[in-house]
C-alpha cells in the first residue's frame, strides 16, 4: 500500500474507536458521482454514503448555499428565532404535504423522536395507560446503534452486549401482514414502525401489497404507521418517497440523510397535527435540530431532486442497472440473487453470511475504479448519486462484470 494511504489508515486504527471495518481506500475528493483517493485514482461511488449523497458529491448549489449561510449565521439554538427556520418548516411540510415537522440531525434521532411522538400520542388520543405503549418492529429492520434502536434488532452484532434493552418494544416477521394484524390486537401498540424497503438488512423489498396493507390496518386498529425513509427516501428507489409506490401514506415520516445533500447531518420528522401537537413546550428538542445552516441546506438540496427530475432518473437508471446484473447472474453462479428498487439495489452472493466472497469481489472492484461496501457479509449494496447517467451506469456495470468474472477464475 501506497504511503500516503497507509498512515491514514494507521492514524484511524491508532487513535479511532474500532467501530468500523471500512474497505481499504482513502478518498480525499468527491464529484457528481465519482470519488478520488489520496493517491489521485478515480472511482464511482457505488454507496453514496449509504443513500446520504443522491444529489451527487459536492453539488454546486447546495455547496454554495452552506457557504453563503455559514457567513451570516451557523447556529442560534432553539432559546430564539432565526430567520431560515420557518421558511424551511413551510418549505418542507408543504413538499411532503404534512402539517408539521420536527427538526433533528441524524437518522437514528428521527427515529427516536418518531417513538417519543408515537407512544405521547398513543397515551394522550389513542387512551394507552401510562407507561404501557407498544410500538411493533420487523425482524432485520437497522434505524440505527442508539439503545432505543438495538432494543429492536433481532441482529446479535447490534445488540449483544449492550443490555439491558429498552421495554415496550415487539419483533415480528418482515412482510407479514397476519402477523401484523395479529400484533395490533394488544390495545396497548401505539405504532409499526418499518422501513419500506430494507436497506442494511440488503435491500430486502417486500412484497406488492405489503405497505398498502399497512396502511389498511393500521387504520383499523387505531396505530400508527411510522415509515423509516431515511435511506429510502428522497428519490432513491425511484419515486419521491418509498411508501408512493402504494397507496400507504404514512402517518409520521421520518427522513434523513440525502435531506441535506450528504452535506452536514440533517434529519426530520413530519406529521399532521393531530399527532404532532402532542409535543408541547420542552419535551423534546436539539441544540442543532433546525439550525440555519442545516435550514438552507437541506431546503437546497430538496430543490435540486425536483429541480434535476433525480426521482425520475433514478428509475430509469435503476430498471437499466437491474436488467444488466439480471444478465450477469444467469452468466455467473456467484450471483445467485439480484433484488431493488430505483438505484438501491443489491446482489446475493452466496448462502453463507460468513464467506469472504463478497468482500473479496468489492475489493476486486476497488482496484478496478468502482467502490462498494458488502452488508451481512454475503450481501453487496450497489446504491449510487441519482445524478448518474445512462452510459455512466453502463461503464460502472462492466467494471462490476469485469470483477466478479476476474474473482470467478482467481478462485
Amino acid at each position: 500500500m501506497i504511503d500516503i494511504s497507509k498512515r491514514a489508515i494507521d492514524l484511524e486504527n491508532k487513535y479511532g474507536a474500532h467501530n468500523y471495518h471500512p474497505l481499504p481506500v482513502v478518498l480525499s475528493k468527491g464529484e457528481g458521482i465519482y470519488v478520488w483517493d489520496v493517491e489521485g485514482k478515480k472511482y464511482f461511488d457505488y454507496l453514496s454514503a449509504y443513500s446520504a449523497v443522491n444529489q451527487g458529491h459536492c453539488h454546486p448549489k447546495i455547496i454554495s448555499c452552506l457557504s453563503d449561510q455559514a457567513k451570516k449565521l451557523t447556529l442560534t439554538s432553539r432559546a430564539f428565532y432565526n430567520d431560515t427556520l420557518g421558511e424551511y418548516e413551510k418549505f418542507i411540510t408543504e413538499y411532503f404535504k404534512y402539517d408539521k415537522v420536527l427538526p433533528m440531525n441524524t437518522g437514528v434521532e428521527g427515529g427516536e423522536t418518531a417513538n417519543k411522538i408515537a407512544r405521547k400520542w398513543g397515551y394522550e388520543v389513542k387512551g394507552i395507560e401510562e407507561n404501557k405503549a407498544k410500538i411493533i418492529f420487523v425482524n432485520g429492520n437497522f434505524w440505527g446503534r442508539t439503545l432505543a434502536a438495538i432494543s429492536t434488532s433481532d441482529d446479535p452484532l447490534s445488540y449483544k452486549g449492550f443490555g439491558p434493552y429498552m421495554p415496550g418494544y415487539e419483533t415480528i416477521p418482515y412482510n407479514d401482514l397476519d402477523a401484523l394484524e395479529k400484533s395490533f390486537k394488544d390495545k396497548n401498540v401505539c405504532a409499526f414502525m418499518v422501513e419500506p424497503i430494507q436497506g442494511e438488512a440488503g435491500v430486502v423489498v417486500p412484497e406488492e401489497g405489503y405497505l398498502s396493507g399497512i396502511r389498511t390496518l393500521c387504520d383499523k386498529y387505531n396505530v400508527l404507521f411510522i415509515a423509516d425513509e431515511v435511506q429510502t427516501g428522497i428519490g432513491r428507489t425511484g419515486k419521491m418517497l418509498a411508501t408512493d409506490y402504494e397507496d400507504a401514506r404514512p402517518d409520521i415520516l421520518i427522513l434523513g440523510k440525502a435531506l441535506s445533500g450528504g452535506v452536514l447531518p440533517v434529519s426530520a420528522v413530519l406529521a399532521d397535527d393531530e399527532i404532532m401537537m402532542c409535543i408541547r413546550p420542552g419535551e423534546h428538542g436539539s441544540t442543532f435540530g433546525g439550525n440555519p445552516l442545516a435550514c438552507v441546506v437541506a431546503k437546497s438540496a430538496l430543490e435540486v431532486v425536483k429541480d434535476e427530475n433525480l426521482v425520475g432518473n433514478a428509475l430509469l437508471r435503476g430498471n437499466q442497472f437491474r436488467d444488466r446484473l439480471k444478465n450477469l447472474s444467469n452468466e455467473s453462479e456467484l450471483v445467485k440473487k439480484v433484488r431493488g428498487k430505483g438505484l438501491l439495489n443489491a446482489i446475493v452472493i452466496d448462502d453463507d453470511e460468513d464467506s469472504s466472497t463478497a468482500w473479496n469481489i468489492c475489493m476486486k472492484m476497488k482496484d478496478n475504479g468502482l467502490i462498494a461496501k458488502p452488508t451481512h457479509g454475503n450481501i453487496i449494496r450497489f446504491a449510487p448519486p441519482l445524478v448518474i447517467s445512462e452510459s455512466e451506469v453502463d461503464e460502472s456495470c462492466e467494471i462490476i462484470e469485469q470483477s466478479i468474472k476476474e474473482f470467478s477464475k482467481s478462485n
